[in-house]
């Protein structure tokens, strides 16, 4: 991978991946989540690399105009695979099971399934309501668990699940008591399943992210103040790309991790050990 340079306070230039794996081509992915965001960058990334993408999320209208703007921007490369939009919502079981069903459907396979999607409130620990705690800890640790028994249930020895977990899982903040929490269960539920699936000879790995350049972290990147505390506890001391976080996604997905399994993966430039 390319090694990016600060461009300003805390910001990174992002810079193309250079790491080549030949065994993707072809193969095929489920990415929920993935209208907009990481998701999107996931499913563009592996398409470009010549995997086939089912990609999920709830809004279906934004899901199916990414997929659109993804698939015109590939349209003239070699290779590249295909994005097919659909609605999901990771809450339900029987979504995740038509998600895979429209894999198989679509592509006749299923080698990698990414559990991206997610919520992150926001409410300190007296303010947390009962409606919050239920919908986080069902999008972002029921639907990780929903989508690894879909895509289980498909998958051939070789195959890779990655779950989203976070930096979140092992550091505390202020205000983040139901979404750190629930990316804690996320990073234990992802060694469970790594366990019990790997008589199938099926990985489960998870990429635990901290300060990236997204939407939702632009709010920090915009507020000088906030930004010189975030990066006081980063040691590398900028935002990482979301570049880097796709690199973690296709080393895990990949022949090179092919006896890594039940890890969680930080790409947080040192910030879970300050």
């Amino acid at each position: 991978m390319s090694n990016p340079e600060p461009t300003g306070p805390g910001r990174v230039q992002h810079q193309p991946m250079t790491a080549q794996y030949p065994e993707l081509p072809g193969k095929v992915a489920v990415i929920t989540g993935a209208a907009r965001g990481m998701g999107a960058r996931f499913a563009a990334g592996l398409a470009t690399r010549g995997v086939h993408v089912v990609a999920g999320d709830l809004d279906t209208a934004a899901m199916t105009a990414t997929a659109d703007e993804l698939n015109t921007a590939l349209a003239g490369e070699p290779g590249a695979g295909r994005i097919k939009a659909s609605t999901v919502d990771v809450t339900r079981a029987e979504e995740h099971t038509a998600l895979a069903q429209r894999a198989m459907a679509e592509f006749g396979r299923l080698d990698f399934w990414v559990n991206n999607a997610g919520i992150f409130p926001f409410a300190e620990v007296p303010d947390i309501t009962p409606e919050q705690i239920r919908a986080t800890l069902s999008v972002n640790v029921e639907g990780v668990l929903f989508g690894a028994q879909a895509a289980a249930a498909r998958m051939q020895p070789g195959s890779a699940i990655v779950n989203m977990a976070s930096v979140s899982a092992v550091r505390v903040r202020k205000g983040r008591a139901a979404y750190c929490s629930s990316k804690a269960a996320v990073a234990h539920l992802t060694e469970s399943l790594a366990v019990e699936l790997g008589d199938q000879g099926i990985r489960v790995n998870a990429i635990a992210p901290g300060y990236i350049d997204t939407e939702m972290t632009r709010w920090i990147q915009d507020d000088a103040p906030a930004l010189a505390k975030a990066l006081d506890a980063v040691p590398l001391h900028r935002i990482g790309s979301p570049e880097e976080v796709f690199g973690a996604l296709l080393f895990l997905l990949s022949d090179s991790a092919r006896y890594v399994t039940g890890h969680s993966l930080a790409v947080d430039g040192g910030s879970r050990h300050v």
